[in-house]
């Protein structure tokens, strides 16, 4: 930790480790002990750390904001991501939930085209097409047997890119900023589908001390791993960060085996591989030059400007996880 160069990316590893213990927690109070609806662990998920993000911004002095509009949207497409990745969570283990939510970059790619203009060139669409190949490697048994949970964990993915795609214009703002107003919007979203959503558990049984404890582990280590991430990406090159970020599914796969007894075949193991390996590439292909002017000399707004790629963006810390 003591050499300037290392430390971002030890920094991201223990970032990487807390995430999957939160995902873990979740995991095991939705699939092995059953204690809790998936609505009641996102509402906890989410509302610890508002309150935490809360707290240390103030201590720190960081200015609250409530708006720009564009805030609004990495927001609420931040918290629509969290809703559905818990979702998933009570269908899918752990491993499958992480390697489906990171393959967020190869959902950059897509939308860039529609959105900017911008379709991928070759090299890309080998990527994505990669990246589609192992998901449908790793979830095969879920697709079969018609699981939501695939679905759910893929739409996690593409609401967190429509977030990245955003996040540009979000410069000025202090990045603690972000996550307080994302942990709070994202609070009443999940709220929202503890409301409207069916439940088949007691929501007492969050006074009893197996589940509380749990439940306080999962939003202190969401906090942790999201003041790790913010010192990574504050120290490193982000483009690098990322890719050691993809080792939560490392993590989360060898949780799943250990804790979970969950059986990993040959199959699984290669489609993980083939998610794993374009996403780091997406993450670190040079950002192409934005073209701020049209041919005939028209300047083109700010807001609709090429976007950077995630792996150029030093607010990545805070997105939805």
């Amino acid at each position: 930790m003591s050499h300037p160069d290392v430390r971002p990316y030890v920094l991201m590893l223990c970032g990487s480790f807390s995430f999957t213990l939160m995902a873990v927690l979740a995991s095991d109070l939705l699939r092995v002990t059953r204690a809790c609806d998936w609505q009641t662990v996102a509402v906890f998920r989410a509302g610890l750390v508002a309150l935490f993000a809360a707290v240390l911004a103030k201590a720190a002095g960081a200015k609250l904001v409530f708006w720009p509009w564009r805030l609004w949207v990495r927001s609420v497409a931040g918290s629509c991501s969290m809703v559905c990745t818990f979702y998933a969570f009570q269908s899918l283990p752990v491993a499958d939930v992480v390697t489906l939510t990171n393959t967020f970059p190869i959902w950059v790619a897509v939308l860039s085209w529609p959105l900017y203009g911008h379709p991928p060139g070759v090299k890309v669409a080998v990527a994505i097409l990669v990246g589609v190949a192992g998901v449908a490697l790793v979830e095969q048994p879920h697709f079969e047997s018609g699981n939501l949970g695939v679905l759910t964990a893929l739409a996690a993915a593409l609401f967190t890119a429509v977030a990245m795609l955003g996040l540009h214009s979000l410069g000025g703002i202090d990045p603690r900023a972000i996550v307080v107003h994302f942990s709070a919007v994202a609070t009443v979203f999940c709220f929202v589908a503890f409301l409207i959503g069916p439940r088949q558990h007691d929501p007492a049984r969050v006074l009893e001390w197996g589940v509380a404890w749990k439940l306080l582990g999962m939003g202190v280590t969401a906090l942790v791993g999201q003041i790790f991430l913010t010192l990574a990406f504050g120290t490193g090159a982000p483009a690098k960060v990322s890719v050691v970020g993809l080792t939560q599914i490392v993590f989360a796969l060898a949780f799943d085996v250990w804790l979970f007894e969950h059986a990993v075949n040959t199959a699984a193991l290669v489609g993980t591989a083939l998610v794993i390996t374009p996403t780091a590439w997406l993450l670190t292909r040079p950002r192409e030059p934005a073209k701020p002017e049209t041919e005939g000399g028209e300047k083109i707004p700010l807001g609709e400007q090429p976007l950077a790629s995630p792996a150029d963006s030093t607010i990545t810390p805070t997105l939805p996880r």
